[in-house]
């Protein structure tokens, strides 16, 4: 299985929406919170290309982007291939 990794904040909507995608698909991730680990979101930004917003998704320190990306990602069927999963197919 990847790694993936999400970088979020508590109070965003979107880091909920893209956490809940990931659950649906059984996926583990490690959860940055930039809130509580402020040190933590230069290194979001650096990784993530100058991107400031959360969420940002990594697998395998491939920046995937945010909520709406991945989600575009599932729709298009490309979404499980990126994640190891059997089926290319989309769940959401």
């Amino acid at each position: 299985m990847p790694r993936v990794e999400i970088y979020t904040s508590p109070y965003c909507p979107y880091c909920h929406r893209a956490k809940r995608l990931l659950d649906a698909k059984g996926v583990a991730y490690e959860e940055i919170d930039v809130i509580a680990n402020p040190k933590r979101k230069p290194e979001m930004i650096q990784r993530a290309d100058g991107r400031t917003t959360v969420p940002q998704i990594f697998v395998d320190d491939e920046g995937l982007g945010g909520c709406d990306d991945i989600h575009a990602l599932d729709r298009a069927g490309k979404l499980n291939v990126k994640l190891g999963l059997d089926s290319p197919a989309g769940a959401a």
